[in-house]
């Protein structure tokens, strides 16, 4: 549960009470660069479509305002589509994009900060992104595109886990 100050930025109701005056807040959300490409165009639609979709997504974080706990996030969108098998594949279009955002992220623990930026600034991000994309690709003359949600909290988790379990490897292998 959260609350709201008097100016609309989230609370933490803190029942932890390590955070009791945590600050959330969204600054702004912007398209930092885009691209799109359809190198075999018009030719690519003549072609059956049965698309192979290859994404790539990443996650940058920059501090903007130590004074302010103002933070930039950066999510890269990377989308292929390609169409036919083996030799015969060709790529269809590809658009590349950075959605970002400045957010406050105060009074929470340095690994608090860690998985506010990673979670829940990437999680208001990607529908701006999958929007984007959506759009792009209806714009550039293809059907419409529609990326899965994603969740950002099972992938951070994912990547802390695979962070300590390559910890305790290189540990057990210096020990021996």
């Amino acid at each position: 549960m959260s609350k709201t100050n008097g100016n609309g930025a989230v609370k933490p109701n803190g029942q932890n009470g390590e955070e009791m005056n945590s600050l959330f807040n969204v600054h702004s959300i912007y398209l930092k660069d885009l691209s799109f490409e359809a190198p075999r165009s018009p030719q690519i639609f003549n072609e059956e479509w049965k698309p192979k979709i290859d994404f790539d997504l990443q996650i940058g974080s920059q501090l903007l305002s130590e004074a302010e706990s103002v933070y930039e996030v950066v999510l890269h969108v990377t989308v292929t589509i390609k169409l036919g098998e083996g030799e015969q594949e060709k790529s269809a279009f590809l658009i590349d994009l950075q959605q970002a955002g400045a957010f406050t992220v105060q009074n929470f623990s340095s690994e608090a900060v860690q998985r506010v930026l990673s979670t829940t600034c990437t999680t208001v991000l990607f529908p701006y992104a999958r929007e984007t994309i959506s759009s792009l690709a209806t714009r550039g003359g293809f059907p419409q595109l529609v990326l899965p949600p994603i969740n950002f909290d099972a992938m951070y988790a994912h990547h802390l886990e695979s962070q300590a379990k390559k910890a305790a490897s290189e540990t057990a292998v210096s020990t021996s």
